[in-house]
């Protein structure tokens, strides 16, 4: 398999198209709503939640059966029917396309996976396995949310604070970049994650 390039996309505005609204899919759907992309589900059934969303107008639910035309105008598609030859027809056309496409747990017919991802406000840690074993993944990030506790979210939010007054700065470059690395280092980390319990109290009092 040939090696996978890690990134982070932008989908806001972005059309994103999921079939499938069981089990398998609304998870996939879920992960989708924050990312302020505009989502469209097709669906033969639809579980409560992703009947919920869409009441409340975070997705287009549409109850029918999947039709070419509905790939018209989308920047990526998530499958996830129950209907393995529907599945790989949905990817072919995609395919055809040009369009990115992820059949749930085929990592055959994915052009893209879903990582495991460990969250801290602005800071997000992504594993992957290229769709071999997703169990190791999930114990990848159980580990990780453990070593990368909530203090990371205030401390990172502050960050992007400091960063920006440097950058703004008279200061040369190269003092730009000594202030910038320091900013990340262990002892900046330790000092700023000793002090999260008191920015924590301080957030909920605003």
């Amino acid at each position: 398999m040939t090696s996978l390039f890690p990134m982070f996309v932008k989908l806001a505005g972005r059309q994103c198209l999921v079939v499938g609204a069981g089990k398998v899919g609304e998870p996939k759907i879920g992960g989708l709503i924050d990312t302020g992309a505009r989502i469209r589900v097709v669906a033969i059934e639809a579980s409560p939640a992703v009947r919920e969303w869409a009441r409340d107008g975070k997705v287009e639910l549409e109850l029918r059966p999947f039709s070419a035309d509905d790939l018209d105008g989308v920047f990526l598609t998530v499958v996830a029917t129950t209907s393995s030859r529907l599945n790989e027809s949905i990817y072919r056309e995609a395919q055809r396309r040009g369009m990115l496409c992820n059949v749930v747990d085929v990592p055959d017919y994915c052009d893209f996976f879903y990582p495991a991802v460990v969250r801290r406000g602005d800071l997000q840690i992504a594993i992957s396995t290229a769709g071999q074993s997703p169990s190791l993944a999930q114990k990848l990030r159980q580990q990780l949310e453990k070593q990368f506790g909530d203090g990371y979210a205030a401390w990172v939010t502050e960050l992007g604070e400091t960063r920006k007054l440097i950058l703004a700065s008279d200061l040369d470059k190269e003092r730009k970049l000594e202030l910038l690395h320091s900013l990340a280092s262990r002892e900046a980390v330790e000092a700023a994650l000793e002090d999260a319990p008191v920015l924590a109290a301080k957030g909920e009092g605003a």
